[in-house]
């Protein structure tokens, strides 16, 4: 009786359009992702037309979907805007991102307001990436007037959910002192909080610090746990400082090879000050030990961290 009176609502819902209950229609739209999934789109998209228009968020939702992609119809950006758009003023988190980046892949700047509006409805919600993005329209003034006070107030909020992007930028914004007194220590904290959750521009900003002693203590030998964390993630900035580091035999014994395979790596992307100290060094090394460190350059694949950062960028 049960799977006959599904039957009966998901039919009613396709032929007829009339209203379904919440709980009815919870059911006819497992029915119809299983359609969908199965790649019966005909069936998905006459069920998720009918809920959308009774307005249903995730029909909605999936309906967008169908039209970004082509599944079905004809493939249409406008109607999936539309349909993305109807849930996300109810809501749906994803599709107010989606539709912010939908916005924002090529938006004018007239435009960039309507992606404030939508990091804004779902900021105020609690969710950390849209605190996170919100506070860094506000950051560059785009959409709004620059504002760093603003882009504090929401990197606070995100940074307090954990999200390890808004923590960093929250450290640069002391260090630098904008929208906050400049405060070195507190930079160092929030650098801290970034980089523990593996977020590498901030190990080698906080391993930076440790180097100059700038809101800690002077600590070489943290410098270079930190710097090395970031340069293995791929950081060019900190594998520069890195092989300095043990060219020059600070924090750790020197060792031009080692200071020539990090510069390769860094003067790789295009950071000049490698390519110069690269090239200084390696006249100083035998035939031997260039092959060895260009080898093991060649091979090396940066390792990515995985930590809480979400944040649409």
């Amino acid at each position: 009786m049960k799977s006959l009176t599904s039957s009966l609502l998901l039919a009613l819902a396709l032929t007829t359009g009339a209203w379904v209950p919440v709980q009815a229609q919870t059911q006819t739209f497992k029915q119809l992702v299983a359609a969908h999934e199965r790649k019966d789109y005909d069936s998905a998209y006459s069920g998720f037309k009918k809920l959308a228009e009774q307005g249903n968020a995730r029909a909605q939702f999936k309906l967008g979907g169908m039209y970004a992609k082509g599944q079905g119809v004809l493939k249409s950006v406008q109607k999936a805007m539309d349909w993305y758009h109807k849930a996300a003023v109810q809501g749906d988190f994803v599709a107010q991102y989606i539709l912010d980046r939908m916005y924002k892949s090529d938006a004018p700047e007239d435009e960039q307001q309507q992606v404030v509006a939508w990091y804004r409805k779902a900021a105020e919600q609690g969710d950390a990436s849209a605190q996170f993005n919100l506070g860094e329209m506000y950051e560059d003034g785009r959409g709004v007037p620059v504002d760093e006070n603003q882009a504090v107030a929401w990197y606070h909020k995100a940074a307090a959910q954990g999200n390890a992007t808004a923590q960093y930028n929250l450290g640069g914004m002391h260090e630098d002192g904008r929208g906050v007194p400049k405060e070195d220590q507190q930079a160092v904290v929030w650098y801290r909080k970034a980089a523990v959750q593996g977020e590498a521009v901030a190990q080698f900003d906080l391993g930076r610090m440790y180097l100059h002693g700038q809101g800690v203590p002077k600590n070489e030998k943290q410098a270079v746990v930190w710097l090395r964390k970031a340069a293995v993630q791929g950081i060019p900035t900190a594998q520069t400082l890195l092989g300095s580091m043990y060219h020059l035999g600070i924090g750790l014994p020197e060792n031009k090879q080692s200071a020539y395979f990090w510069w390769l790596l860094a003067s790789a992307k295009g950071d000049q000050d490698a390519v110069r100290f690269r090239d200084r060094v390696e006249r100083h090394l035998s035939p031997t030990q260039r092959a060895a460190a260009q080898a093991a350059a060649r091979n090396w694949q940066p390792k990515t961290a995985v930590h809480s950062s979400n944040a649409i960028r």
